[in-house]
């Protein structure tokens, strides 16, 4: 028996992070898009200590030893070995973060520092600090306050010392670097080269004008962060509705413990200690040595300089062919289904579908779930039409979804006002499921048509996300949707679902015994196969479900982006299972699960994935593709991403991010572009049709 079943979540997440950190380095990346993927690598890190460590920490100081739940390793040794990683992850990160800086160079595109600033570009710099900087720092002097400042959640600050000339007296004191400004500065130039300055070295710059009434002989500044623990403590107070609840915890997130401190490892040994005694932070909190910059999260908002070479080229949404944005969705919607895959396509027939509805007079009703939204939501304000236009508008939306508290507070108050009636979930479980159905007066009969979804309506990060969303008017799945709808409402009774699978009752037991099918079709020499398409595989018992089917002879493909806690290729355990990761210039999302079923091939489009907290502990839908073209649509999308041999990597037991090797004489394949183009080719397709039938008539 292999030694070990599982790989531990929180190792295969820092592995998937890698990857991340991977296309950052990789050469053939445009530049400047490497230097967005290490801000979302930062990104990344940021959360996942506020959320992962921060919790594996708390059951660390509740002197739980955790071994169950960590797969053998205990709480205290797992926090020592993700700071061993992330440590060395942060030193290859700066790493390649300055062989970026020297590749830019020879680009003519310069980040200075605060000892490189041309006369003119210190005329500028005078007028940018006075005029935009100064009036927007925080600076505080630490060493007579009766009590230390809070400091914000991944926040940068500059540690300031200044060493004062009578007595050689010290003070400390404390820049918050505003995020309300852009972080990196473009600099006027009289050259051929552009430059850039990050907003820590113009602080830097002009310490002597913001402590001007000091007697200072010496002053320093250097960078340090502080994560903190971002669980939200929810009031029992009855007296309180959802809505105050949820403020009042995010409120509360930042005086959150601190689970991780960042600092310059060229600041003063005096300074740092200085700091960490006052925050009250010790040696077994995450304290990592990092370079003069941290918040490299900033770096996705890197300017473009009009360096449009150093960027991917960005390919405009195609249109799903029958499907336009002229003329009725629902019209089209009603005679057959449809999908829609962002962001190759077009995430407008969504708030399509919604502004149409809104206006529709036959239209009475609408229901949507909603998790994360964008910052200035096209999806409310269609909903805020269709209320104002009469239509009676209900909204479940996610008050928890991780650090869209705020934003969705506030447009859950914003629709109140409205009279959209809200739903506020379930006591105990997220609900993240993505649908939305309206009810339509035809022939004095209620109809329904509705959209399902693997990710969230946002069209923001449509632009990145790959997610597909089906369009139907088919009344039993849309009946089942109205049934969740119940459920928020009267949440003690347990609903039948007749198409869909829904979580935390079905998902475990229906996919489980789609998996037994297959087992049992193995067993007897039938066509016995699953394509699994996920973000994250971490649960055991669906693990130990996968092996059991691997052993009987099924055929099992996994494309998990991120964690994959299941060992694959492993002999007598996991020899029929091949696990891939894709990251490329799209974050993959979409979660689709394909079943060979003996030759009658089932697909169901996901917004679960094989994670505990999905089957069990979420609001969850998985839906059932009838259609046939789009059944086939669904498993070419997965053959495309099986075949890719330049983005994809390995999931193996070594955690080695091993490229998928192209074999010999085979071309290049890169999934994403390849995607891109089989959309292209069915929008020439129809248009050759669509031509042929204009030439002839």
């Amino acid at each position: 028996m292999h030694k070990y079943k599982y790989i531990e979540r929180e190792k295969s997440w820092l592995t998937f992070n890698a990857r991340v950190l991977q296309e950052a380095a990789d050469n053939s990346v445009p530049l400047l898009e490497r230097l967005r993927f290490l801000g979302i690598f930062s990104n990344n890190l940021d959360e996942f200590f506020r959320v992962r460590f921060a919790a594996i920490r708390r059951l660390s100081l509740s002197g739980i030893s955790g071994e169950k739940l960590f797969g053998g390793i205990s709480a205290h040794d797992l926090l020592k070995e993700i700071t061993e990683v992330v440590i060395q992850q942060q030193s290859e990160s700066l790493r390649i973060l300055n062989n970026i800086e020297s590749k830019l160079k020879t680009e003519n595109i310069l980040i200075i520092d605060e000892n490189h600033i041309s006369a003119e570009q210190e005329i500028f710099l005078k007028d940018f600090f006075i005029q935009r900087l100064s009036p927007e720092l925080i600076t505080i002097i630490l060493n007579d306050l009766a009590e230390f400042p809070v400091l914000k959640d991944t926040v940068g600050y500059l540690a300031i010392k200044l060493v004062m000339k009578k007595n050689a007296e010290v003070r400390y004191a404390m820049i918050e670097i505003p995020n309300t400004i852009n972080r990196f500065v473009v600099l006027p130039s009289n050259d051929k080269k552009q430059y850039v300055i990050l907003l820590d070295d113009v602080i830097r710059h002009n310490l002597s004008h913001i402590f001007n009434i000091f007697d200072y002989e010496s002053v320093s500044a250097h960078m340090i962060k502080i994560t903190r623990d971002a669980q939200l403590e929810i009031d029992s107070d009855l007296s309180k509705s959802m809505l105050e609840k949820i403020a009042t915890s995010v409120k509360d997130r930042r005086i959150g413990e601190p689970v991780r401190f960042i600092y310059d490892q060229l600041i003063g040994k005096d300074t740092l200690q200085f700091f960490l005694d006052k925050m009250h932070i010790v040696s077994t909190d995450s304290i990592i040595p990092g370079g003069k910059y941290h918040n490299r999260r900033d770096y996705m908002k890197f300017p473009n300089l009009g360096r449009f070479d150093l960027l991917y080229k960005t390919n405009n949404p195609l249109p799903v062919p029958g499907l336009g944005l002229e003329g009725s969705l629902l019209e089209k919607i009603s005679n057959k289904d449809y999908l829609v895959h962002a962001p190759y396509q077009s995430f407008s027939y969504l708030t399509k579908f919604l502004r149409e509805a809104a206006l529709d007079p036959k239209v009475t009703s609408i229901k949507i779930t909603l998790y994360r939204l964008a910052k200035n939501s096209q999806i409310i304000s269609s909903l805020i039409n269709a209320a104002k236009n009469g239509k009676k508008v209900t909204v479940q939306i996610e008050l928890q979804a991780r650090f869209d508290e705020a934003s969705n507070i506030s447009y859950a108050e914003q629709m109140q006002t409205e009279g959209i009636e809200l739903i506020f979930g379930i006591k105990g479980l997220k609900v993240h499921s993505k649908v939305c159905v309206i009810e339509r007066i035809e022939n004095d009969k209620i109809r329904r048509y509705g959209f399902i979804s693997t990710g969230n309506f946002n069209e923001v990060t449509a632009k990145v996300y790959t997610d597909v969303t089906l369009f139907t008017s088919h009344q039993q799945i849309l009946k089942d949707i109205s049934k969740i709808f119940e459920f928020f409402d009267i949440n003690y009774r347990l609903y039948r679902y007749k198409h869909l699978i829904v979580s935390p009752h079905y998902t475990r037991s229906r996919f489980n015994k789609m998996i037994d099918r297959e087992i049992t079709n193995a067993l007897m020499g039938k066509v016995a196969y699953m394509k699994l398409k996920m973000n994250s595989l971490s649960d055991f018992n669906m693990i130990d479900k996968l092996y059991e089917a691997s052993k009987a002879g099924v055929k099992i493909q996994l494309e998990v982006r991120g964690i994959c806690s299941l060992i694959p290729g492993v002999p007598g355990m996991s020899d029929n299972i091949e696990a891939i990761s894709i990251v490329d210039n799209y974050l993959e999302h979409s979660r689709i699960y394909i079943f060979g079923n003996a030759g009658e091939t089932e697909v169901y489009i996901s917004s679960a994935d094989f994670m505990t907290r999905n089957l069990d502990g979420r609001v969850e839908v998985s839906c059932p593709i009838y259609d046939e073209e789009i059944k086939k649509e669904l498993i070419d999308i997965f053959d495309l991403g099986w075949k890719g041999n330049v983005k994809a990597r390995y999931h193996s037991e070594k955690l080695d991010n091993k490229y998928r090797v192209r074999k010999e004489n085979e071309p290049i394949f890169r999934a994403q572009f390849e995607t891109y183009r089989y959309y292209q080719s069915k929008v020439e397709v129809v248009d050759k049709i669509v031509q042929s039938e204009v030439a002839t008539k």
